[in-house]
């Protein structure tokens, strides 16, 4: 079932029988849903050990495997720009600031690495790693680590390395490792979901 679609994201199969106006359409709804899921995802706090959860960058993957490489960053970069103008976006906002000077603080590095994460995410779908539970979780460990990378650079250079991975990497190892594994079993359900609807 799920060769049939080839290289096809999720979104590509959604919009197939749609007009190139159509199609158009489809992706600007799907990328203003993506800002608001991104955005919802930022508020919403799930308790966890040792600190508490956001889903964001899990959000951020599924994003990318969903509309894949191109559509999937115009969202993120749509959402970046969000926030660039004001709007209260990102966690922590307006309570720690907004706009340029929020994301010029320590978030900033992982605000980048969004970027980079829903590409290789989309990137990888595909290439057919969104389809089983093994893939797609190699394809989330792989999203997760171009997305710390820029953040704890930059966050390296704000409080020093040491301080970088003790407050901006081993608090959520944990909560990534829950992270992985859900989308894991998110994105293949998905497509099971879609190959079972008559219209396609």
């Amino acid at each position: 079932m799920l060769q049939k679609y080839g290289s096809q994201t999720l979104i590509d199969v959604a919009a197939a029988p749609q007009s190139a106006s159509r199609r158009w359409l489809t992706a600007t709804a799907a990328a203003v849903l993506g800002v608001c899921l991104l955005t919802a995802s930022a508020k919403i706090q799930v308790p966890f050990w040792p600190v508490p959860m956001t889903m964001q960058t899990l959000v951020v993957l599924m994003l990318g495997m969903a509309y894949g490489p191109r559509l999937g960053v115009a969202t993120v970069l749509a959402y970046l720009a969000a926030g660039a103008m004001g709007l209260p976006v990102f966690a922590g906002t307006p309570e720690r600031g907004i706009g340029l000077a929020y994301m010029a603080g320590p978030t900033g590095g992982f605000l980048a690495g969004f970027v980079v994460a829903a590409w290789l995410a989309g990137l990888l779908a595909e290439r057919g790693w969104d389809r089983t539970f093994t893939k797609c979780a190699a394809a989330m460990v792989l999203g997760h680590v171009v997305l710390f990378i820029p953040g704890l650079t930059w966050l390296a250079t704000l409080l020093g390395a040491s301080k970088a991975i003790g407050q901006g990497l081993t608090p959520f190892l944990a909560s990534t490792a829950v992270k992985v594994a859900l989308g894991a079993a998110l994105m293949p359900a998905l497509w099971r979901m879609l190959g079972s609807r008559r219209w396609l």
